[in-house]
């Protein structure tokens, strides 16, 4: 007999850990190659990680709920053969890129931080996770204050979640440690950290119904008031007149569909020009990294996506300006469709360097999108309507009727400014009203 064992694999470039949330197979169980053994979550999606091989389960080293880094063996399956095949060896995990998680990126807490380092077992003997423990020392929580928490994993230990309800709320409660918040006041005048905010008491009515957050509606609210005090957001506006594109899309789309097996839609001609706007405008395709700026190497556009649960997701198409538009819709089309069915990798979620959200197809004229950080900018597309349109000819001024579409463009104004953002939303604008009519596809 042989053992191979399971590794957590690595799931995305800034995908550290991943937290267990049901073993699928237990011990003695038998498993089949590509079988599903555990589900696992991250910041950014949930997924299955299969058995490499048949055999049985004779191992589980974590327990649910546990938070497990990338590399570490989970688990041990038992096969027929006759010398064991080992996942974790030296040279394996080196090819792992393990990266430490980061909280709060390019922000400071207000909250003086304690530069307290956190053992795995908080003061009452609580297990705390490294992502627990990362959060804590980023926000200098003491382990006495993690003592105050009430966690809501297994025998009462304080998961993510749990800490970030507690930080949320922190500013309003009274401080339980040495460790207090600064007055404001008391901040460097340089810096970039918003103030903590009591949370408004809601009154409840005898009609109201009160419903939880699932866990993405938490992550995603996290995530958009993070951003909001990290960047200070302006908003561009261009209206741009789309009439050849519309005329051109809707000539060829029963040809496109009947060659390609794909239909075509406005967003990855949008997504074509937005790629060629970057390679112009390179400076719009940015990451702030405290005092440094990050110009990114690759264009990697995400496209906001509803998902039937109300929730949102990001899926990436990786170098965007690399993929003709025949490439640019099938990825579209892919990545749309197993959004709303629950099957995208955590890979197909993570890296993007700038993002496009489509608000015209909920009938919206234009947005003011919230930036996806750590980019540096984020366009919205509005819906696109017939207007009366002044049309200028060699033979004068004319009045007609026009396929109109405003475009907004949200960045981060501490690296973009105006003449930048304005300039960019323009020059998709002019891809766009440039589009030509008889163009092969």
């Amino acid at each position: 007999m042989a053992e191979v064992e399971l590794i957590m694999p690595k799931m995305g470039e800034s995908v550290a850990e991943a937290t267990i949330i049901k073993w699928l197979k237990a011990e003695g169980d038998k498993i089949e190659a590509e079988e599903s053994i555990i589900e696992i979550a991250t910041d950014k999606v949930d997924s299955e990680i299969p058995s490499p091989e048949d055999g049985i389960v004779k191992k589980l080293l974590f327990n649910e709920d546990d938070v497990v880094q990338v590399g570490q063996v989970i688990a041990i399956i038992e096969t027929e053969g006759t010398a064991n095949t080992s996942a974790s060896n030296p040279s394996a995990i080196a090819e792992i890129k393990v990266e430490q998680p980061t909280i709060n990126n390019n922000t400071t807490s207000p909250i003086a931080a304690s530069g307290e380092k956190l053992d795995k077992n908080a003061i009452g003997g609580k297990f705390l996770s490294p992502l627990v423990r990362s959060i804590a020392e980023a926000e200098g929580i003491t382990a006495a204050e993690i003592e105050t928490i009430n966690g809501s994993g297994k025998e009462g230990r304080v998961t993510k979640d749990d800490m970030m309800n507690y930080l949320s709320s922190r500013g309003s409660a009274p401080a339980s440690s040495a460790a207090v918040a600064e007055p404001v006041s008391a901040l460097a005048p340089n810096s970039s950290t918003a103030p903590v905010t009591k949370p408004v008491s809601v009154a409840i009515g005898p009609d109201d119904e009160i419903i939880a957050m699932d866990r993405m509606r938490k992550l995603i609210s996290e995530h958009m008031v993070r951003s909001k005090h990290t960047s200070p957001h302006v908003t561009s506006f261009v209206e741009a007149d789309v009439t050849n594109m519309v005329l051109w899309r809707n000539k060829i789309k029963n040809q496109f569909q009947e060659r390609e097996g794909e239909k075509i839609t406005f967003t990855p001609i949008i997504i074509e020009a937005v790629a060629k706007a970057i390679k112009d405008l390179p400076m719009i395709n940015v990451a702030v990294d405290g005092d440094n700026i990050i110009i990114r190497g690759h264009i990697n556009i995400g496209m906001a996506t509803a998902l039937p649960s109300g929730n949102l997701i990001v899926p990436v198409i990786k170098d965007a300006d690399q993929k003709n538009l025949i490439g640019i819709t099938k990825a579209v089309n892919d990545l749309a469709n197993r959004a709303r069915g629950n099957k995208l990798q955590s890979d197909e979620v993570s890296g993007g360097t700038f993002t496009v959200t489509n608000v015209g197809s909920f009938g919206n004229v234009m947005g003011t999108p919230i930036i996806n950080q750590p980019q540096a900018a984020i366009m919205a597309i509005g819906t696109i309507k017939k207007k009366p349109a002044v049309i200028e000819t060699p033979f004068g001024d004319t009045i007609g009727i026009r396929h109109m579409m405003y475009l907004s463009l949200s960045y981060d104004h501490r690296v973009v400014d105006g003449s930048l953002g304005g300039s960019f939303v323009r020059k998709v604008a002019d891809y766009l009203e440039s589009f030509d009519l008889n163009r092969e596809f």
